[in-house]
């Protein structure tokens, strides 16, 4: 490999805070060679392993040497891999925070403004704010291309956990009234690893994660991808561990209130997918798979 491509750029000012690492990770304006990426994928993926773990046993479930730590903290203006992992115990600390505590602050610093009156206000902006961050970025082409991408699907397989579960939940009953026919992978057997074995490359998935990624997702997403299943992705990083695995893939921030996220845009995101897939199976333009 060139030279070129085993450094880094030339670092500046060390990020102060995990929201600010992560934006500059994300952002592209860091460019990292592939060891590096690998490191970055990681810690976004496994932020807490990171504030926890030593260079040894990170290195290992990374995959990569120990020094490719050191050069990652680096590469990011530190002055080795202590002082990026103390960024990440911040993030930790700070997420102690509770929800009855975020609830609390809710209840103070409003004068006699109603509480409901706060919360609904507050919500509603940031649930706007997500939407229209995502209308102004979103490729309408690339939106078309997954809708036709799961439109020419026998089954569609739905893959989500936690906080993402809502979604892929109400997109099977949407699916279903609209005569798609599709799996909703979250059985409370267990046996998903068994249903997702059942797909074929004549199927497609939609799978969705946020930060922090939930591994079972990641595990099915893979096995998918593995058995030749094509795959749409939604999820907030480009360093998501979902996007490799992606035919397409989608970033979704969602603004957030008092610590709170709602599922406003990736919702509105993923109707207009699922909406798509039903318009081009009515008119009969489900095409053929460009590969």
């Amino acid at each position: 490999m060139p030279l070129s491509e085993e450094r880094a750029d030339t670092p500046g000012e060390p990020p102060a805070t995990f929201a600010e690492l992560r934006e500059r990770l994300a952002g592209g304006s860091v460019r990292l060679p592939k060891r590096l990426k690998q490191v970055a994928a990681f810690a976004l993926a496994h932020p807490d392993e990171i504030a926890l773990g030593t260079v040894a046993r990170i290195a290992e479930d990374a995959g990569v040497q120990p020094s490719a730590l050191i050069r990652f903290g680096q590469a990011l203006g530190f002055t080795g891999f202590t002082d990026l992992q103390a960024v990440f115990r911040e993030r930790l600390r700070k997420q102690v925070t509770n929800y009855d505590e975020r609830l609390l602050s809710l209840r103070t610093g409003n004068g006699d403004t109603s509480r409901t009156a706060v919360l609904l206000d507050g919500l509603c902006k940031s649930a706007t704010h997500s939407i229209a961050t995502l209308h102004d970025r979103i490729d309408v082409e690339q939106v078309d291309a997954a809708a036709a991408l799961l439109a020419r699907a026998e089954t569609i397989y739905l893959v989500a956990q936690r906080r993402s579960f809502p979604i892929t939940s109400y997109l099977s009953y949407a699916l279903g009234k609209l005569g798609i026919r599709n799996v909703l992978i979250g059985s409370a057997v267990g046996t998903d690893s068994e249903t997702v074995s059942f797909a074929t490359q004549r199927d497609a998935a939609l799978a969705i994660s946020f930060t922090p990624y939930a591994s079972a997702t990641v595990a099915h997403a893979r096995q998918l991808s593995e058995a030749g299943v094509p795959l749409v992705v939604i999820t907030d990083s480009p360093f998501s561990p979902l996007c490799s695995d992606a035919r397409i893939w989608f970033e979704v921030v969602e603004a957030d209130f008092q610590g709170f996220r709602s599922l406003s845009a990736s919702m509105a995101l993923a109707m207009t997918i699922a909406l798509g897939v039903a318009d081009r199976r009515q008119s009969g333009e489900t095409g053929t798979d460009p590969g």
